[in-house]
């Protein structure tokens, strides 16, 4: 089995944007998440959930709108805007077309791994 080989570049762009995309979905599905608890969801550094966000805003993906309904006023709404819908259903085939890679991968090694066992096993015998 040839292993998959990632330019680093091209291995940290993919991350971003899988960051993104992910970031991107749970915003769409419960955009009054705080900062905190995308951090918790996605399982990265607050900080780098802080950067995404900006990033994302920048780019006119997500916009920042206060949440009056709550009793804590440094909530806020991240709402996707028509164009971050846009990127992150452009995004979707990308995600998907990477993720299922990463399964045929993935497969391919277990089956390798299985099949050493055997061997193994059998020469034990």
């Amino acid at each position: 089995m040839e292993p998959i080989v990632h330019s680093p570049s091209k291995a940290r762009l993919s991350e971003r944007e899988s960051i993104d995309y992910e970031l991107m979905l749970l915003l769409e599905q419960r955009p009054d998440l705080s900062q905190r608890e995308l951090s918790r969801r996605l399982g990265i550094s607050l900080g780098r959930v802080n950067y995404c966000l900006q990033a994302l805003a920048a780019k006119g993906c997500v916009r920042l709108e206060n949440f009056r309904q709550s009793p804590h006023k440094q909530r806020y709404i991240y709402a996707l805007t028509p164009d971050g819908i846009a990127r992150k259903s452009a995004m979707t085939g990308r995600f998907l077309k990477r993720k299922l890679a990463e399964y045929e991968h993935l497969k391919a090694q277990i089956a390798l791994l299985e099949r050493e066992l055997r061997e193994q096993g059998e020469g034990a015998q």
